[in-house]
Order: structure tokens, then C-alpha cells, then sequence
């Protein structure tokens, strides 16, 4: 146990932007955790709107039990565009202050950071941020919460598809998530045994694609895989089908959107021990004194960021992996 060296005695916890499996693993992990420390908690639902507006609810170790299996989360998340606003960040800085809370968890991805990080700037509001985003592009942690389960949902998906394209021998054009972040496409490529993967982090040339189909054609090659992040610049599987299809009418081509599956299901036991571990931190370091910093892991150990470094730089993919899947196809 650790001698904590802040004089904090209540703190509060919230989920905001998109949902991730594991995020309730890390909210029983700061809950059960700052119980065992003496530490009240608040949980705040619907994210920043629900701190603007007052939804606050004690949260117990009891109120927290059977729901580190549960995808989501259990305390809502939510837009705010109000707390995009000075006025709105006041509001919810006195709805804190009100209650005598000396510090606030964020869970979430870097619009939950930034926001955490204004209003402690503003306020003086104690935070910490617990990164939790399917798409994993959160610097200072080797993984966020939800990516795991996310990678292994589209696997499972891909693997499916891949037995229906063989058979009919199609192509399939594959959409997974990653609107601005291309690791989910760049490991499910390479853990399906994908053709190609298309990725926001580089320039896509249809005729590249063109030729490489071409050689695939000369090799009889009948059935294949293009697994599409989101954000491509070529606008998505739908829009790549669009402009290839009239070069390759040999190919019986489909698209597959896996779109929101990859957000819902049960956590994995790698997310769940990623989000116990990070839940439990987070409590941890404000005891110590910390603020306005994320918690992460790298290499096995916890990593302490601060928030305004970490909303300020992007995470980059492993270009090594990036080679691999060339080389792989």
C-alpha cells in the first residue's frame, strides 16, 4: 500500500466519447481501489454533459460488482459541445466544487484528454485521464482500453469472411475502424493473411492497387482480402469499390462494413487486466500528488504522461509492422 501524500477524499469518475470494452473494468478498478484508501466516489454519468448538468451518483464497491465482463459502460458517455465552451466548463467545475470533489478520472481518448486538460488548467481541477479508445492512438501506453477486443472482434469477422470469399471465390473489400489511426487494419491485415491494408498514416495510389489486383489475376489468385481503415483517403471500402470495379470485372467484388461491432462485446482478459491496472493507477498517482497527467503502460510498467503532451502528439504505427504486411501478402 502506498502512504498517500494529498489531502483528497473524494473523487469522481466519468466515461466520455466513443465507448470501449473495458471501460467499466476501469471504472470498478478506480472505485474499489479508492475504497480501499478511504476515498468517496462519485460517478458521473453521460460523460462531460452529465458533470454540466449534475448527474452525480455515489458509487460503492457493491455498485461496481458484476461489471468488469460488460461492454460499454455503464455510466453512458456522451457529446458535449456546452463543454466546449468556457461558460460550460464553469458550470461543471462548480457542480465539482459543490460536492467537495477534490479530483476527477477521465476515461476515455484524446477529446476526453484535451477537455480534462482545459479544465484543470481553468479550475485547478485535479485529473487524471485513463486512455480507453478502440483505435489505439494514444502516445504514452504500449495499448488503450478496448483495442484488444476490438482487434479480435474483426478477426473473428475477417476469418468468417475469408471462408465465403474462398468458396465463391470473391473479393472482398473490408472496412474496419480507425477514422484517423490505421493499427486495427494494419493487425488484422497481417493476422488474416490480407492482400493489402489500406491506412490513413500513408498515401494510398489506386494504381498501385490496380497493378498489384493485375498480378494477383496472372497468379489465377481468384479470392482475396483488402482490409480498408475508415479514414483512407480513398473514402472508405464503398468508394475504393467504385473506382477499381470497372478494371476488374474477373473479381465477383463485395464490400463488408464491420462498422459499431467493433466497439460492443465483452472486454477480453487482456483489456480487462489493461483497465484493472490503469483503473487502479490513476487512484494511485493522485494520492501521490499528481495531476493533469494519463496513466499508461509501457513495457510492463506504469507510465505517467502529461495530459497536455498527450492530446498534442499522434501515435505512430510500427513501421517495421507496416513492412511486414507487404512483405506478407
Amino acid at each position: 500500500m502506498i502512504e498517500p501524500v494529498s489531502d483528497i477524499k473524494t473523487i469522481a469518475v466519468l466515461t466520455s466519447g466513443g465507448d470501449s470494452p473495458g471501460m467499466n473494468a476501469a471504472v470498478r478498478a478506480v472505485v474499489r481501489t479508492a475504497a480501499a484508501f478511504g476515498v468517496e466516489v462519485y460517478g458521473i454519468y453521460h460523460g462531460y454533459q452529465g458533470l454540466i448538468e449534475g448527474e452525480f451518483d455515489i458509487m460503492t464497491t457493491h455498485t461496481v460488482s458484476n461489471i468488469i465482463q460488460r461492454g460499454g459502460t455503464v455510466l453512458k458517455s456522451a457529446r458535449s459541445e456546452e463543454f466546449r465552451t468556457k461558460e460550460g466548463r464553469a458550470k461543471g467545475a462548480k457542480q465539482l466544487q459543490d460536492r467537495n470533489i477534490d479530483a476527477l478520472v477521465c476515461i476515455g481518448g484524446d477529446g476526453t484528454f484535451t477537455g480534462a486538460n482545459i479544465l484543470s488548467t481553468e479550475h485547478g481541477i485535479n485529473v487524471v485521464g485513463i486512455p480507453a479508445t478502440i483505435d489505439n492512438d494514444i502516445i504514452g501506453t504500449d495499448e488503450t482500453i478496448g483495442y484488444d477486443t476490438a482487434l479480435n472482434t474483426a478477426l473473428d469477422a475477417i476469418d468468417k469472411i475469408r471462408d465465403t470469399a474462398d468458396a465463391h471465390e470473391r473479393m472482398f473489400l473490408v472496412e474496419v475502424m480507425g477514422r484517423d489511426a490505421g493499427f486495427i487494419a494494419l493487425e488484422t491485415a497481417i493476422a488474416t493473411g490480407a492482400e493489402m491494408a489500406l491506412l490513413p498514416e500513408e498515401l494510398t495510389d489506386v494504381k498501385e492497387i490496380k497493378s498489384q489486383l493485375k498480378n494477383m489475376l496472372k497468379e489465377q489468385k481468384r479470392s482475396s482480402l483488402i482490409i480498408v481503415a475508415e479514414g483512407d483517403e480513398t473514402g472508405g471500402a464503398l468508394k475504393l469499390a467504385e473506382n477499381i470495379k470497372d478494371d476488374f470485372k474477373q473479381y465477383d467484388m463485395r464490400v463488408c462494413i464491420l462498422g459499431h461491432i467493433q466497439r460492443g462485446g465483452a472486454p477480453s482478459a487482456h483489456d480487462r487486466v489493461l483497465a484493472s491496472r490503469l483503473g487502479a493507477s490513476a487512484v494511485k498517482v493522485l494520492l501521490e500528488g499528481h495531476s493533469e497527467i494519463m496513466v499508461g503502460i509501457v513495457n510492463n510498467a506504469l507510465k505517467i504522461t502529461p495530459l497536455r503532451v498527450a492530446v498534442s502528439k499522434k501515435k505512430q504505427l510500427d513501421y517495421a509492422l507496416v513492412e511486414l504486411a507487404k512483405v506478407l501478402r
